[in-house]
């Protein structure tokens, strides 16, 4: 008798275990048709019934989409219980970024880039993004060291070619600038910026 119950017990859990396996995915499911259509809150209401803290996977989507909401404290939150689940996680702490971005929080989207490059030193999206940031603060000298780590590994990428450029000519190197500002119109010859850029070199 004890065996019969036992083995009941456990067809009926794996009966719910199945269930509610089906329901995540339609959860996941349903929240991309309805993102697709820019309904993001509903997309994120979708996990109500089932939200299970312990699931990277949800709360690295319902970070997303709340952050799509507008609602960005609540996404840096999930965001937060996605990287505690996974402390290596880059596209949470990548994701994290975007509402930390979005109030404006620029020393902790930079923290998040120095714990990405922790990981990932070579990471080249996030590199270039450290060197805008440090650009825009005008310290060249911090921007220059990122911009030059994604030159090694690309380097005929327009964007960190530019940005290097412009970081070079607000040292004062005039002449690493302008060969950058050839290349970045080798890549692009149509550039307004690069343009700019070499004629204000060769004055």
């Amino acid at each position: 008798m004890k065996t019969l119950i036992t083995i009941l017990l456990s067809l009926s859990l794996q009966a719910a275990i199945a269930q509610n396996s089906e329901a995540v995915k339609n959860a996941f499911s349903k929240s991309y048709t309805l993102e697709y259509n820019k309904q993001y809150q509903k997309a994120a209401d979708e996990f109500t019934a089932i939200y299970d803290a312990k699931s990277y996977e949800m709360n690295l989507r319902l970070g997303w989409l709340l952050y799509e909401v507008g609602k960005y404290n609540d996404a840096v939150d999930y965001y937060q219980k996605a990287i505690a689940l996974h402390a290596y996680s880059v596209e949470a702490k990548l994701g994290m970024v975007y509402p930390l971005s979005a109030q404006n929080k620029w020393d902790e989207v930079l923290n998040q880039y120095r714990l990405i490059l922790a990981i990932d030193v070579k990471n080249t999206l996030v590199n270039y993004r450290t060197g805008l940031i440090y650009y825009n603060r005008k310290n060249y000298a911090a921007a220059q060291k990122y911009f030059d780590t994604v030159l090694q590994i690309y380097p005929f990428d327009y964007d960190c070619l530019l940005m290097s450029a412009w970081n070079n000519y607000a040292q004062g190197d005039k002449a690493e600038a302008k060969n950058l500002f050839e290349k970045a119109l080798m890549n692009t010859p149509s550039s307004k910026s690069a343009q700019e850029g070499l004629a204000l070199c060769n004055k």
